[in-house]
């Protein structure tokens, strides 16, 4: 082992040792800790569907002003796909909604901070349908938390965060994040127009929302009118029905119907269109 990797992993707040959901760790936090919201005070926190969702819901904001607000854009992978952190304060590394008396969204606080200070690694391996869950102790030099005189199970300590519903309600996202990894090189970078759609339903919910409401899309997919009345009232049933036009547009995976021949004349129509404007250019 070269030098150099045992100093990234001595540096790292990571201990490697990996953890099963029965398996116990050291670990308290509480008002009365000397280090509380310590964490707080210097945030990297990406943001999931579901933690937009909640937080844009407690500030009673449209998806679109959350992330004009809230959140800052970066790139998950080397292919550009597209992923959001929560805005910092102003000039400032300290989280936007950390108060005096705490947090000022506890209630509705994002899945990263639910899960600190255990860490979650999810993996997929190469043409496996089933994801493995790994979890790991996050140690920083601050936290105190870790010399708390309280041991519970990682299963005891996802309940009592209410870990469990946040990953219940991302997990569909989850995997096509893994099955866009797994795939590796072969599957290529993404088209524009598939990052964009990603973007779009992963989170921007008012903007996928107008999206299935017009006629195009009804001229290529058919959705039952009470599932529809549904999609455009409830934001959680959208959200997973987002996930599923994903996983279809992205890798085939067909939960949507379509209509018959709808796909072939839509490409008919835009290959016609590119035509025109190229001919068009051209004179």
């Amino acid at each position: 082992m070269s030098q150099d990797l045992c100093d990234a992993r001595s540096q790292s707040p990571i201990t490697p040792v990996q953890l099963g959901l029965d398996d116990s760790f050291q670990f308290a936090c509480h008002r009365g800790i000397a280090c509380f919201n310590k964490c707080c005070e210097s945030i990297d926190i990406q943001l999931t569907p579901y933690d937009i969702l909640r937080l844009k819901t407690r500030l009673q904001l449209s998806a679109r002003e959350f992330l004009f607000r809230h959140t800052v854009p970066f790139e998950m992978d080397a292919h550009g796909v597209p992923g959001l952190k929560l805005r910092t304060a102003e000039e400032s590394t300290r989280c936007q909604f950390l108060t005096d008396q705490g947090c000022g969204v506890y209630e509705d606080r994002p899945t990263a901070c639910r899960y600190y200070a255990l860490g979650l690694m999810s993996m997929r391996k190469k043409d496996s349908p089933v994801d493995e869950d790994a979890y790991f102790i996050v140690k920083e030099d601050h936290c105190l938390g870790h010399h708390e005189p309280h041991t519970q199970t990682v299963r005891a300590y996802r309940e009592s965060q209410g870990v469990d519903l946040y990953d219940d309600m991302n997990r569909q996202w989850r995997q096509v994040i893994l099955k866009k990894r797994s795939c590796g090189p072969t599957i290529g970078k993404p088209s524009d127009r598939s990052l964009q759609l990603f973007f779009l339903a992963s989170y921007d919910l008012d903007g996928f929302r107008d999206f299935i409401a017009a006629p195009s899309f009804d001229e290529v997919y058919e959705v039952a009118p009470q599932e529809r009345e549904q999609l455009m009232r409830d934001d959680v049933a959208l959200m997973h029905f987002a996930f599923r036009f994903l996983k279809q547009s992205l890798f085939g995976e067909n939960t949507i119907p379509e209509r018959p021949g709808a796909v072939e004349k839509r490409l008919a129509r835009r290959s016609q269109r590119t035509a025109e404007g190229a001919s068009e250019t051209a004179g």
